[in-house]
């Protein structure tokens, strides 16, 4: 093996190979290499625009983050976004190719393996190391023959591989046995040490079992993670902030919980802002007494909002706006709150045409063409109570197919250079944007948040706005600092030189 290249690999989806790929890009980085994060696919609708303008999976992104790297379309050339159960937009190198149905991409994934073997190549020429993530289970053996992202990926960059098995969920000495059982001889071959994760309890309890283990799969146990309480970005829909409240606060902030909800990063900095208690709202009974309800992204736009109208759930919105209750539309969420929605030539549904919430003065048209560009934009309200944060910059990042044609009744409130990105309704508590990153810097909820709570009549809090930026740096060396002292790190490296 080239001794360039390692490869996290787990027995399902959810073990936590990428916060472990973050820690130990983040323990490289601590010792001087330059390594960068790859995964061949992806499969979420949490995606990120990069400098130049390309669309890549947001695991990828927060794991560059942890190497000290600026995310590249390289470390994730293949991006799948469901738009349905049964067909997903594909991404290739950045660019949407079209909507495939899963037997399509089948069929088409044989084409993509010296497009993926090219691109890992020019990034591996260009850093230290490489850590590979796998994507669900290497031994789904009804998937291997058109496998591009496990051990297909392994043997294309000639990685050893670490493989990763979750305790939390209980049967993880099955499930390292058993997947070890499913491999070929050669990919067992590959498999140079296994790693047990979320581990709650004494690791010398375990001790007989990780024995037992080594003696029946021939390969070391490499360390035992605990559960670590994790506050990054998760990667796609797979994760437990749907079903639990993040934090608590006096201000109360309900995510109403889309079918296609994509990009709900957006809300990782809210959950960390003093005093702010942020949930999701699956249903009508969800969003009482919520002070601020937000309609996230969507990869769906229009089914979305028939399935809120089917929930009872776009009445209530409404109900709350027109009581004065704020709302703040992002993306999707954004187009939501106009009037129409057209979609002439189906880019989005089958619908040609759907009612809006009506909460914004404005129409949305879908193009065929996807916009996506990183971009800096700047609070240009000069009326009411935004009209304080006037001049106020934020940057982040735009990844839509809809564009707007505004009334007279909708006002701007956020623009990017001579355009405008986000209007607000005349009573200035109906909001949105186009842009994905809002209040990642803290600075613009913390205005909001000081408006609600005055509605409130609550006194305003002196803590200082939570810089999310700052604290995904504290969370990286935080799990760097939990893996290296869980795991046999020199031995990690010995595998990686290709002495093991």
């Amino acid at each position: 093996m080239r001794g360039k290249s390692l490869m996290i690999q787990g027995t399902a989806s959810s073990v936590g190979k990428s916060v472990l790929c973050a820690a130990l890009l983040r323990i490289m980085k601590q010792d001087g290499l330059r390594a960068a994060p790859f995964k061949a696919q992806n499969m979420a609708l949490n995606s990120f625009v990069t400098r130049d303008g390309r669309e890549m999976g947001r695991a990828q992104v927060t794991q560059a983050q942890a190497a000290g790297m600026e995310p590249d379309v390289r470390m994730n050339p293949v991006l799948l976004k469901p738009t349905s159960d049964r067909r997903s937009q594909v991404i290739v190198d950045g660019k949407a190719l079209g909507t495939m149905t899963a037997m399509e991409y089948h069929q088409y994934k044989p084409a993509l393996r010296k497009r993926i073997k090219d691109t890992y190549d020019e990034l591996e020429s260009t850093v230290d190391c490489v850590i590979i993530e796998g994507a669900g289970s290497p031994a789904e053996i009804n998937l291997r023959e058109g496998d591009i992202v496990n051990m297909s990926m392994a043997e294309a960059a000639d990685a050893p591989v670490i493989l990763v098995g979750d305790i939390n969920l209980g049967g993880v000495f099955a499930s390292l046995l058993g997947t070890m059982m499913l491999l070929t001889h050669e990919e067992r071959a590959r498999v140079k040490g296994v790693v047990i994760n979320k581990f709650r309890g004494d690791v010398k309890i375990l001790e007989p079992g990780l024995r037992m283990l080594e003696a029946l799969i021939h390969v070391p146990v490499l360390g035992v993670v605990p559960w670590m309480d994790v506050e990054l970005e998760d990667e796609d829909s797979v994760t437990e902030r749907f079903e639990r409240s993040m934090h608590q606060g006096d201000l109360d902030v309900a995510v109403v919980k889309l079918r296609h909800i994509s990009n709900f990063t957006d809300f990782q900095s809210l959950a960390l802002q003093p005093g702010v208690r942020v949930r999701y709202a699956a249903a009508v009974k969800d969003l009482e007494g919520a002070d601020l309800i937000v309609l996230p992204g969507t990869k769906n736009t229009i089914e979305d909002l028939i399935d809120l109208r089917n929930r009872g759930m776009d009445a209530a919105i409404v109900r709350h706006a027109r009581k004065g209750g704020m709302v703040i539309g992002i993306c999707g969420g954004y187009q939501m709150l106009g009037r129409v929605l057209r979609d002439p030539d189906h880019v989005e549904s089958r619908v040609p045409e759907l009612a809006g919430l009506g909460l914004l003065d404005m129409e949305v048209t879908f193009e065929r063409e996807k916009y996506t560009a990183q971009a800096g934009a700047s609070v240009c309200a000069s009326q009411g109570w935004l009209s304080d944060a006037k001049g106020l910059t934020v940057d982040g990042y735009e990844i839509h197919a809809g564009q707007n044609n505004l009334g007279s009744g909708a006002v701007p409130w956020l623009a990017i250079g001579e355009r405008i990105d986000g209007v607000m309704n005349e009573g200035g508590n109906v909001l949105g944007s186009y842009l994905h990153g809002l209040f990642d810097d803290g600075q613009l909820f913390a205005v909001i948040a000081a408006h609600l709570r005055r509605k409130k009549g609550l006194a305003g809090t002196d803590a200082a706005p939570v810089n999310l930026e700052a604290f995904r740096e504290r969370e990286f060396d935080r799990i760097a600092s939990i893996v290296r002292a869980s795991v046999d790190m020199d031995a990690i490296y010995r595998i990686l030189r290709g002495e093991a």
